[in-house]
């Protein structure tokens, strides 16, 4: 759906030309919803804003809907930024109209559309944000969730097949957040919008989003699927991101660096391996015992996973690890060498 190759771009400054982005390349497949986080500086915004050139790149080429527009001009410019709908971290409503009317915005634009079938269409999305009794509201009448509803109900008027989120959740609080990443979901399942959402955090990928890639200093360093970027990264950059996201701070990587006696791994266990007791049976059945000493479970969007970092001692240590490979679980020796074959999970890691 969208593919960015060798993309560069460089902003002038006192010192001369500065990289925001480095040979950028990247494919995003039709209805997924992809995620592309980084630290501050790092060149999110700086690329999704490449996607419906409200900034134009450097070098290299943009794909979308498998047709360049890298140099797309006029009329071509415009149909494609009506295809590609942007949802803003400050929302830029328009504070002299509605609700209504900032939704109704976009499609007034167009010149193709009458009253009758303007209110139509706006009463829909705001039936689908859930801001329909408040649609004679003022944007300065609102919560911050609210304003964002009304950011992606505009940004769906009219009817783009890719959704851009440019920090879309940051200026939101926790439960807030969680509220517009179920409504982003729901639009992607129900309309099958490709999403491309723009964070600094790792939680909200773990959330949202079915694949990601890292961004560091302009360059992409991780690719692949979250479940194996989020519970085995392999980049500094991500290790970074990964730890911020834990409660404590990234003790499960820290243990895992120690030595603490014993035979000590770190197990994955994903879908229904982490509902059951695998290590224990394991355990008895080669008179192994367990400490576990560092850990962390909970869901990558429906995905349930739980990672621990386990000393195991006693008489068939190598029996135990061998039956919990055998069982799917993901077993890494101390230090992150992994036991399984790397192709066992492919992703791109500069």
């Amino acid at each position: 759906m969208i593919r960015l190759e060798r993309v560069t771009k460089s902003f002038a400054g006192k010192e001369g030309a500065a990289a925001a982005l480095d040979g950028v390349d990247l494919s995003v497949a039709k209805g997924e919803i992809f995620g592309v986080i980084g630290s501050s500086g790092a060149g999110k915004s700086t690329l999704v804003r490449l996607i419906n050139l409200l900034e134009r790149p450097s070098g290299g080429d943009v794909f979308v809907a498998g047709e360049r527009v890298t140099e797309a001009r006029g009329e071509r410019l415009r149909a494609l930024r009506r295809s590609i709908g942007m949802v803003f971290q400050h929302f830029n409503l328009l504070s002299a109209r509605t609700v209504a009317g900032n939704v109704a915005y976009p499609l007034e634009l167009t010149g193709e559309y009458g009253k009758a079938e303007i209110s139509g269409r706006v009463a829909a999305l705001l039936a689908r944000v859930g801001l329909s009794e408040h649609a004679g509201k003022y944007p300065r009448q609102l919560s911050g969730g609210q304003k964002q509803r009304v950011g992606i109900a505009r940004a769906l008027a009219c009817e783009p097949s890719v959704l851009l989120c440019d920090e879309a959740t940051s200026a939101l609080d926790p439960q807030t957040t969680g509220a517009v990443l179920d409504l982003l979901r729901q639009i992607n399942r129900d309309l099958g919008v490709t999403i491309v959402l723009i964070t600094h955090e790792m939680d909200v990928i773990r959330r949202t989003c079915d694949r990601v890639a890292v961004l560091d200093r302009g360059r992409v360093v991780e690719e692949g699927p979250v479940t194996d970027v989020f519970l085995h990264p392999r980049h500094p950059a991500t290790l970074r991101l990964v730890r911020e996201a834990e409660p404590d701070g990234g003790s499960l990587d820290a243990v895992a660096g120690a030595d603490l006696g014993g035979r000590t791994v770190r197990l994955t266990f994903t879908g229904p391996a982490a509902h059951k007791p695998i290590l224990g049976r394991i355990a008895r059945e080669n008179l192994v015992d367990y400490a576990i000493l560092a850990g962390r479970v909970g869901h990558i969007r429906e995905t349930p996973y739980a990672q621990f970092i386990v000393s195991l001692s006693g008489r068939d240590v190598a029996g135990a690890i061998a039956g919990l490979r055998a069982s799917g679980v993901d077993v890494e020796l101390q230090g992150g060498a992994p036991l399984a074959p790397p192709e066992e999970r492919p992703r791109h890691v500069v």
